[in-house]
């Protein structure tokens, strides 16, 4: 895949670069445009994880997991006030590892729709 397309994902990370250039290699050009085109639409992007988490100390607690497909964690913050808002400043300090696993699950899950496509 040309490394220009890979670069024009927005606030991609080091790590991430690298996990998707290794889960990609085996694909074909085609396989890799379908691939890039459903991670494009399902990934996230660190810094509205971010956002979503300062959005936590203000009252909805949570809202960073909900985006992330974790819904129990979700509801947990939601009714504990972000586990008395230790658990969302803890999410503030991690909220790019957050992004990052989310983004690797999308990866193996676009990787999967490329092939079937």
């Amino acid at each position: 895949m040309n490394q220009n397309l890979l670069m024009s994902i927005p606030n991609i990370g080091p790590q991430e670069l690298m996990f998707i250039k290794e889960a990609i290699k085996d694909l074909n050009d085609d396989q890799q445009s379908n691939f890039l085109m459903v991670y494009n639409s399902r990934r996230k992007d660190p810094q509205i994880i971010m956002i979503c988490t300062l959005i936590g100390f203000i009252g909805i607690s949570g809202v960073q997991r909900f985006l992330v497909n974790q819904i129990g964690m979700g509801i947990l913050y939601l009714f504990t006030g972000g586990l008395c808002v230790v658990g969302t400043i803890i999410d503030l300090i991690n909220y790019q590892k957050i992004a990052l696993e989310y983004n690797q699950k999308m990866v193996v899950e676009a990787i999967q729709m490329a092939r079937n496509m």
